[in-house]
C-alpha cells in the first residue's frame, strides 16, 4: 500500500478526531448527539465545525489520490501531495479550534491546492 492510501485511511480517522474534542469536558448527551451537538460554544463548537467540514473534504481527497493512482502517475508526487493535504488538514483542524481565521483560510487553501496537485499530475505524469 502506499504512503497516498495510508494518508487515504489517516483522513477517514480525522473527523473522529474533531468529534472527540467537540465531546470532551463531559456533558455529552448520546441519546441526542445532533441536538446536544448544535448547543456547543466556544472551541468545542469549532472543533465539531471541523470535524463537518473534514467530511466535506474527503470526497474530492479520496478521487485525486485514487484517479492519479489509476492513471499510474509520479508516485513521489502523489505522496508528496497526499502527505501534504494531510498536515495541512492537521493545522486547519487545528486553526479552527484556537480561532485563527486567517490561517485557517490559508491551510484551507493549501489543502484544496494539493488536491488540485494530484488531479494535475495525473494529468501530465499519468499514463
Amino acid at each position: 500500500m502506499t504512503l497516498a492510501y495510508w494518508m487515504v485511511v489517516i483522513m477517514i480517522l480525522m473527523p473522529m478526531v474533531f468529534a472527540g474534542i467537540a465531546k470532551s469536558q463531559g456533558g455529552y448527551d448520546n441519546a441526542r448527539p445532533r441536538e446536544w451537538l448544535q448547543q456547543l460554544e466556544g472551541s468545542r463548537q469549532r472543533a465539531h465545525w471541523a470535524q463537518l467540514n473534514t467530511y466535506e473534504a474527503l470526497p474530492g481527497f479520496f478521487a485525486a489520490v485514487i484517479i492519479a493512482h489509476q492513471l499510474q502517475a509520479n508516485q513521489t508526487l502523489i505522496d508528496a501531495l497526499a502527505v501534504g493535504f494531510v498536515l495541512f488538514r492537521i493545522g486547519y483542524g487545528g486553526s479552527y479550534i484556537k480561532d485563527r481565521p486567517g490561517l485557517r483560510s490559508m491551510v484551507w487553501s493549501a489543502a484544496l491546492l494539493c488536491v488540485l496537485g494530484l488531479f494535475v499530475v495525473a494529468a501530465i505524469t499519468g499514463r
